[in-house]
Parts: structure tokens; sequence; C-alpha cells
């Protein structure tokens, strides 16, 4: 005997017009799906407050994106954030499709994927994660 057949002589047995209460109750599963977009390097961080919030990053944490369609330097601007400290830019060369993305609202989440504090290379200190969420 398959399953569902199972399940509705059971139900028959409790009641025939209780299996059609049971299922109208069960809510649909809806599950989050992420797609990730790209793992970036952080750009500008000596030019804004990255460094001298260094001690209260950990990767994992999360971060805010802002788009900045204004900025005179780069149309498809992406501003990073940690809570409310500017910490730089997606780079230049990655930012088009984010940019893109985010004019057409959707919904975009960022985490920190790597810290190097030993690193002189300013490029190379800290790494993101940008995910769209569906």
């Amino acid at each position: 005997m398959k399953r569902r057949n199972f399940l509705h002589s059971l139900l028959g047995v409790l009641g025939g017009s209780l299996s059609h209460r049971v299922y109208a109750k069960i809510p649909p599963i809806q599950t989050r799906r992420r797609l990730i977009l790209q793992e970036s390097p952080l750009a500008g961080y000596q030019y804004h407050r990255a460094a001298a919030i260094w001690p209260f990053l950990q990767v994992g944490e999360k971060l805010h994106l802002k788009r900045e369609p204004s900025n005179q330097h780069d149309p498809y601007a992406v501003a990073v954030w940690f809570r409310n400290e500017h910490l730089g830019y997606v780079p230049r060369r990655e930012n088009r499709t984010l940019a893109k993305l985010m004019d057409q609202g959707e919904r975009l989440e960022s985490r920190i994927t790597r810290l190097l504090a030993d690193e002189q290379n300013p490029w190379r200190k800290i790494r993101f994660r940008v995910e769209m969420l569906s």
C-alpha cells in the first residue's frame, strides 16, 4: 500500500472530514534560498573607518551594503558598512552587477569571510561575501 493511500485510509477511520481540516491547518513551508554572488576584497580600507574599528570586526559578522548612485567617482558605487561605520567599497571592477541588482530592489546580504591583521596590503586585509536572498 502506498504511503498516500495509507494516510487517507487512516484518516478515513478517524473521520473523513478530519483529513480536510488537518491538511488545511498546515501552513506551507517557506524556505529562504541564498545565492552566493561574489566574494571580494574591501576597497578603500585605508581611507575609511575600517582601521579604527578593526578590534570589533569578526569573521561571519554581518555587513550592510548601501548603494551610492550619486557618487562622483563611480556611478555604480556600493558602500560597505559595519553597524554605523563606513568601512569602504565593493571594488569598482566588481560592483556593476550588485549595483544593478540593488537598483531593482533585490535583497542582498553580506558577511566578513576573512580578516588578516598582519597583512600590509590594505586590499588583502578584509574579504567579504555577498549573497542574494530569494
